[in-house]
């Protein structure tokens, strides 16, 4: 019996034994050491202009800290409104300044929040569109047929639907009567309602106006600035949010994000 546990040592059981416990140990610990290494991630909420810029920042700010963003999309009152239901999110990034005011009063927020931007409006037709684009809005809406349709976004939910309507009034294009008139949920629907032919003109933001995606889709002019209500944009950090969605917020308002903005069409902050 001595003979056979000194064969048995001489083989390597001992050291058999002990791989075996290092190995339990090990795989005890993986599940420990997996979660360590689980990516951070970001949720928000952001209006739906911000699609393509945001697509950019994100990407910019993944390469320089690994985190990456989860974003709920929509119409900025829409976005409001959930998050006062409960919408699990750590910074809202909205299209005016008033949906985050009303947050703040809720007791939602951790502070007013920063202006981050000034969104700028443009007309669109479809690019195959013969309606007298450059001359403007009111030549457009005069030049459409009996039947044709006119893309906003809805007033009642989006500031840049908002603004859109305030164009139409101070152009003498409008006010347009419910059978030419068609409401997007949010811009990013009215973009698309005019991108796919299903409205033949509209006003929409600049930034989406201009991305890359639509270009083979969509004309475009820029609208002055004078024709509507300055469109300041604001962000803010809701109650609970992390020290990474603070890191982020803070990146958002860094020199190199603001590139970005003005790339996309906005203007800095005013």
């Amino acid at each position: 019996m001595q003979k056979m546990h000194y064969v048995m040592r001489e083989l390597g059981f001992n050291r058999f034994q002990n791989d075996r416990r290092c190995l339990l140990l090990v795989s005890c610990a993986w599940p420990f050491v997996a979660k360590a290494q689980a990516p951070v991630r970001i949720k928000i909420a952001a209006a739906s202009n911000l699609k393509f810029v945001l697509a950019d920042l994100m990407g910019l700010y993944k390469q320089q800290t690994g985190v990456e963003v989860d974003v709920n999309f929509g119409a900025s009152g829409n976005l409001a409104r959930q998050i006062l239901q409960g919408l699990p999110v750590e910074q809202f990034i909205s299209a005016d300044e008033e949906r985050v005011a009303e947050l703040a009063k809720a007791g939602r927020t951790v502070d007013a929040g920063q202006r981050y931007a000034q969104g700028r409006l443009a007309l669109v037709v479809p690019q195959n569109s013969a309606l007298p684009l450059m001359q403007g809005v009111q030549a457009t809406v005069k030049a459409m047929k009996p039947g044709d349709k006119f893309a906003i976004a809805n007033p009642a939910l989006a500031p840049y639907g908002l603004a859109a309507q305030q164009v139409l009034q101070r152009t003498g294009a409008g006010p347009l009567g419910t059978q030419q008139l068609v409401l997007g949920e949010n811009i990013g629907q009215a973009t698309q309602f005019v991108a796919t032919g299903a409205a033949q003109a509209g006003i929409t933001a600049l930034a989406l106006a201009t991305a890359p995606e639509l270009t083979a889709s969509l004309r475009f002019v820029p609208l002055p600035e004078a024709l509507h209500a300055p469109l300041h944009q604001r962000m803010v950090l809701l109650q609970g949010a992390g020290s990474a969605a603070r890191d982020w917020h803070r990146f958002l308002l860094s020199p190199a994000a603001q590139a970005v903005w003005v790339r996309h069409g906005y203007g800095l902050p005013q």
